[in-house]
């Protein structure tokens, strides 16, 4: 759908009382825990890595290995819901880049939250279909070694895309042993996943992993995703000086079942014939994709500097074909995307350490981050994938570079300071070979400044408050746009640049034994939403906005073979001007909810019960339409056969309840409707799905 109106996971039953039934538990297991003694020192293993001492904020974090091995997940992209307060669900074909909503943002396909796998950048600026673009499908989560998580413009070293957070999976470099994996599920799901590590002379060592997966999904037109996926990583050195090289090629196509109108659910029929949740009003909608990357890093420490550099090149397509509003407009409303581009860019960055007088540390770093996109994009008006006319076709090349500086002083035991300045040179030339009037040069350019302070720890207590600017890249398209493309009217250019702000105070505690916990109090403001449409061509004016959180964060393993994690976000998003529309964001999720309960080795067993709710959001900026929430539960049993061998089973949708991945409320028109009605348009939430597993290692 459109960048930034994206819409949310719900459900139609009473998920309000789910919500608060999973904030009791939370409540009941930290008062329980609450009563044992004080420890001077706490250890907490399993599966984050957030100790006192590790991080800048409170919402600040690493997800450790064990845990994205331990939750059932449908899509790999769900292995972003481990950030706490982050929800992933989907509006079309499973290969397409899935919604995310985080700290009361609807990230529609990744605008504002800034990805990378492998030091790559995932996000893509100036999409066909939503800028921010971010399709995490060639993700291989057997591969990942940790997940690390900052939320909120307060780091120097983010730029483009990251004022609501960040996320990194960093890859293994070497397998302990080789791994075959092979996985079968009902409607035509089948994985196989083949990895293995060899060493080669002086101490280099080559990871391979290849994957192949088919599904056809529960829906009446098969989805028939077919994709296949490699990676490459060869490596050398040692934690002091070290180097990898990295190959990574991903190629999918499918047929979506995208949104469809209530109205014919309700009614249970379309035509004479019977028309049900999981049907589909355009059979040619679906797309193709291709994504190519060649990437390094070098690092080099020693015990007063540190340097990294990084790199990667990428080729990247996409042909993509959508249908959202029927015959609103024509006989068949389908349009078609396409991409193309060839990206290059690193990073570099050197940090000194210093040993000041008394108990004083310092540490100062200067990065630089440079990217090069070159694009050919195009919108195309369509019928059953056949070109029908041109609605714009550009050509692209922007870039952008940004310089940063911090500062980390340890003044006393209890007292730290993080101070940055990070200045980005946004750059783009855009050629409309459709409108020669949107042609044209951007430049746009920000400071922003950011400041942490870490108090603590007292009785294995910490304290933040993080404070800074950030920013995001608008379309280089609506940078330079001088007229609508559909229409001829005279339309406003954008800003290459917009500017966030954003505050938060924290609290990190170990003081309870085998309890990590966390506390977050936020707030994020943007001068201006600005969106651009990639279904329309053009460039929705946003209005300012402010939002407010709470996020409060439990990680609790009381004794070896059991661990729960209970993870709550509570947002208060608004618009902050007092335009008569209504002041409510639509499609922004107010609560969302996670709790994990494992229990690990008993005997040849293992299991993990994930439960997720996600909230009732507005679908107008009166409020007078809301979704309904949503709560799903997916179990994992696994079975050690052998040291070597294991057997997953999965349930997808424990309790099969008729949750919609999606809610929108639009303007519609289908087969014998007149005109164009108004109605909420769903995407159902796939049914309870069993998959198998057979995991082993050589």
């Amino acid at each position: 759908m459109q960048a930034n109106s994206a819409p949310l996971s719900f459900s139609q039953k009473k998920a309000p009382a789910a919500f608060r039934q999973l904030l009791c538990c939370a409540v009941l297991c930290a008062c329980a825990c609450a009563t044992a003694h004080e420890l001077a020192t706490v250890e907490v293993t399993g599966h984050y890595d957030n100790a006192l001492g590790t991080s800048e904020a409170a919402s600040q974090g690493v997800v450790g290995p064990d845990l994205l091995q331990s939750r059932a997940t449908l899509r790999p992209a769900d292995a972003l819901e481990y950030i706490p307060g982050l929800v992933v669900t989907q509006h079309s074909g499973d290969g397409k880049a899935n919604q995310y909503f985080l700290r009361g943002m609807n990230l529609d396909h990744g605008t504002d939250f800034a990805t990378t796998v492998n030091g790559v950048p995932v996000n893509m600026p100036t999409h066909a279909h939503g800028h921010g673009y971010s399709d995490l499908n060639f993700l291989i989560p057997e591969l990942v070694q940790r997940v690390e998580y900052r939320k909120g413009p307060y780091f120097a070293a983010d730029g483009d895309f990251s004022s609501v957070g960040s996320a990194s999976f960093v890859y293994r470099t070497k397998l302990a042993q080789p791994l075959l994996e092979v996985s079968l599920g009902q409607r035509g799901f089948w994985r196989g996943l083949a990895a293995s590590s060899i060493d080669l002379a002086e101490g280099t060592s080559l990871l391979t992993a290849v994957e192949r997966m088919n599904n056809n999904g529960p829906w009446t037109l098969p989805e028939g995703f077919r994709k296949t996926n490699a990676q490459f990583i060869l490596s050398g050195g040692s934690p002091r000086e070290g180097w990898s090289t990295s190959v990574s090629a991903y190629a999918a196509h499918w047929h979506s079942t995208d949104q469809i109108p209530q109205r014919l659910v309700n009614a249970g029929s379309y035509l004479g014939q019977p028309f049900g949740r999981f049907d589909t009003l355009d059979s040619s909608d679906g797309a193709s994709t291709q994504r190519t990357s060649l990437s390094g890093h070098w690092h080099q420490a020693s015990d007063h500097e540190l340097t990294k550099v990084e790199w990667y090149a990428i080729q990247y397509q996409l042909k993509l074909f959508s249908n959202f509003t029927y015959s609103l407009d024509r006989a068949s409303d389908q349009f078609g995307q396409t991409d193309r581009r060839s990206v290059w860019g690193g990073r570099a960055f050197r940090t000194w350490f210093a040993d000041l007088r008394g108990e004083r540390s310092m540490q100062n770093t200067l990065g630089i981050q440079v990217r090069q996109d070159r694009i050919q994009v195009g919108l195309y008006d369509t019928l059953s994938r056949q070109m029908q006319s041109v609605v714009r076709e550009d050509e692209v090349n922007q870039a952008l570079i940004g310089v940063y500086g911090e500062n980390d002083i340890g003044w006393t035991p209890w007292l730290r300071t993080v101070a940055g300045l990070r200045a980005d040179q946004f750059n783009a030339h855009v050629t409309s070979h459709q409108q020669a009037m949107n042609s044209g040069a951007a430049r746009a350019s920000r400071l922003s400044p950011k400041l942490s302070f870490i108090l603590g720890p007292w009785r294995s207590t910490e304290f933040f408050f993080n404070a800074g600017r950030g920013f995001h890249s608008n379309d280089a398209r609506g940078a330079t746009a001088k007229i609508d493309p559909r229409t001829g009217q005279t339309i406003d250019s954008v800003p290459g640049l917009v500017s966030s702000q954003g505050q938060e105070l924290g609290v990190k505690s170990q003081s309870i034994p085998n309890l990590q916990m966390t506390l977050a109090l936020w707030r994020l403001q943007f001068d201006s939403e600005l969106v651009y449409l990639g279904d329309a061509g053009t460039t929705e004016a946003g209005r300012p906005s402010r939002r407010t959180g709470l996020e409060w964060s439990n990680h609790w393993t009381p004794a070896e073979h059991f661990l729960m994690d209970a993870n709550f976000a509570w947002s208060r998003p608004r618009y902050s001007d007092h335009a008569p529309a209504g002041p409510y964001i639509a499609n922004a999720v107010q609560k969302v909810a996670n709790l994990t309960m494992a229990l690990r080795n008993l005997g040849p067993w293992s299991g993990a019960l994930g439960i997720r709710y996600i909230g009732s959001a507005p679908l107008l900026e009166d409020n007078s339409v809301r979704s309904a929430a949503s709560l799903t539960a997916n179990l994992r049993i696994d079975r050690k056969i052998n040291q070597d061998v294991d057997l997953v089973f999965d349930v997808l949708n424990l309790t099969d309840r008729q949750n919609n991945d999606i809610s929108y409320f639009y303007k519609s028109r289908v087969a014998g409707e007149l005109t164009g009605v108004n109605d909420v348009h769903v995407h159902p939430a796939e049914p309870r799905t069993l998959r198998g597993t057979v995991r082993m290692r050589f």
